[in-house]
């Protein structure tokens, strides 16, 4: 005879098959929760400082960077592996995961030997620009980046974008494989991108055409976004300032727009129209989206002159922020989305006598500091043009004429380095086989980091600080200044747990922390192990 179950044993067994399923979405759930992020937010914002950042805090709201600094994983103190970065060598060094010595983006400029004419670091006249007239390509980038090794992993399923005011940032962000790479262009103030990634993607041109800035501009006055600019002070040769009103003059609209606050807001809702008009972020192929913002001084102006602008400027970075955190984590969820900010490194000179103060200092030519060495090597090898070239504080040499002469290299490096440390201003002369081959010291690294033997010049010398350079054949002008920039690097969303880490770290882990968050391979010339995000 057949036994019939009862109501409790019925009871029973329904719960426990309830309890079964239950268990097994939490499982699946878990695993989600502890997968890769759907989308990854590599944020570069050009000459952030800590300093600046901590100041301005009583102005942010509390969803911009008080929540990246109050919930993310901050390290305090990073700094860049490479001498003098600027925002070319910065961006592809953090793209790329290593120093200009393997990627070859030394700066925004170098010398072409063949022509001995200075090179941008991202023309390329084989690649039209499509919504701009810049010709470009990233040929010069010589390594892949994040985006590219993600593109190989998902078999160019994984969408990659990078959007950037300028042009340098956004192709080196971008890398080789990206779907697009957008910049502002600096005759129309549209966005635009290179042939090298094929067609201006549909949702830019309707972006172009409903957020046109070129007829925007034309009635745009920059005016401080809150009362309180003004009335805050945290410059020294500051006091209580009147609020500024700055109109865009037609000949340098563009490029003054770019340095001024409302150029944050500007990328912000370009990046509000990738995450809105795309697939990004919408299924479980990891994407990337890299964004450039801007926080340096207005016009490039010394922040003593500009003071309540550069306030203003990381106000509406702080507001730009503070949207798109929100807009990622509605679109995809704070656990799905992994963000990291960090900064270039640099920041523009600070103008000033120094000696009104009676502060060492003084003026080195580069011109004719070439000269005179070239009169110098003339008078042992015989007439002849040695130096071909000069650049920021590079020379190039005459490597034809040295072979033509049998003139052993070595020997000729080593004359011009005993000559140029006696010259004022020289604090110390590297030439390319002491770079090359010489001996480690603490002094080296960062300008080992700095050098490509592609493009790099034969004798780099390093001028003493409080001293200026200047270039009257490529119109350079720096006062050189060793200090310290402190910058963060902030971890932010996806599985990350809040913590401040003060250990000093370089912008060269990003990349292969960021890589292993996204489970593919680091790119190929990034040596570092990942950081710790838990």
């Amino acid at each position: 005879m057949t036994r019939t179950p009862s109501n409790t044993h019925r009871t029973t067994l329904l719960l426990s098959l309830l309890l079964a399923v239950s268990t097994l979405s939490s499982a699946q759930g878990g695993k989600e929760a502890n997968g890769v992020p759907r989308v990854v937010v590599n944020i570069l914002v050009d000459q952030l400082r800590s300093d600046y950042l901590e100041a301005f805090m009583p102005l942010y709201s509390e969803d911009g960077f008080k929540k990246l600094l109050n919930e993310g994983r901050v390290y305090s103190q990073a700094e860049y592996p490479l001498a003098h970065p600027d925002l070319a060598s910065a961006s592809a060094s953090l793209a790329t995961g290593t120093t200009p010595s393997n990627h070859g983006i030394t700066g925004k400029q170098w010398i072409d030997r063949k022509t001995l004419r200075p090179v941008f670091c991202c023309d390329d006249k084989n690649y039209p620009g499509t919504g701009t007239t810049d010709a470009s390509s990233p040929q010069h980038l010589g390594v892949t980046t994040i985006g590219d090794e993600l593109k190989v992993a998902s078999e160019g399923k994984a969408l990659v974008y990078a959007i950037a005011p300028f042009r340098e940032a956004a192709i080196f962000s971008a890398g080789h494989a990206a779907n697009s790479a957008l910049w502002l262009d600096n005759n129309t103030g549209n966005w635009g991108s290179s042939s090298y990634y094929g067609e201006l993607p549909a949702w830019v041109n309707v972006h172009n055409q409903f957020h046109n800035l070129t007829e925007k501009i034309k009635s745009t006055t920059w005016e401080p976004v809150n009362s309180l600019t003004g009335n805050f002070s945290y410059f020294l040769s500051g006091g209580i300032k009147e609020p500024f009103s700055h109109k865009f003059k037609k000949e340098t609209a563009y490029l003054d727009f770019k340095t001024s606050g409302l150029v944050n807001e500007e990328v912000a809702a370009l990046a509000t129209s990738c995450i809105t008009n795309t697939m990004v972020g919408r299924d479980n192929i990891t994407d990337y989206l890299s964004i450039t913002f801007y926080a340096g001084n207005f016009r490039h102006q010394s922040a003593s002159v500009a003071p309540i602008e550069l306030q203003d400027i990381y106000m509406r970075l702080d507001r730009a922020l503070a949207e798109l955190l929100q807009l990622v984590e509605q679109k995809v969820g704070k656990d799905k989305a992994l963000f990291v900010v960090t900064s270039t490194g640099h920041v523009d000179e600070e103008s000033a006598d120094l000696s009104t103060y009676r502060i060492p200092t003084g003026k080195f030519d580069m011109v004719r500091t070439a000269s005179m060495l070239n009169i110098y090597l003339a008078a042992i090898y015989g007439p002849g043009q040695y130096v071909e070239a000069t650049h920021g504080t590079q020379f190039y040499l005459n490597h034809k004429l040295i072979e033509e002469r049998q003139i052993s290299l070595t020997e000729l490096l080593e004359r011009s380095q005993d000559l140029l440390l006696q010259f004022s201003g020289v604090k110390d002369v590297y030439t390319s086989q002491r770079l090359l081959q010489g001996a480690w010291t603490p002094g080296i690294s960062r300008i080992r980091g700095g050098y490509n033997a592609m493009t790099s010049g034969d004798i780099f010398l390093e001028i003493a600080p409080g001293w200026r350079y200047v270039n009257t054949d490529t119109k350079e002008n720096q006062l050189v200044r060793e200090s310290y920039i402190p910058f963060p690097i902030v971890f932010y969303g996806h599985t990350i747990s809040a913590a401040k880490i003060e250990t000093p770290v370089t912008i060269d882990f990003i990349a292969p922390t960021l890589s292993k968050v996204m489970r593919i391979r680091a790119p190929n010339a990034c040596s570092n192990a990942p950081l710790p995000l838990q």
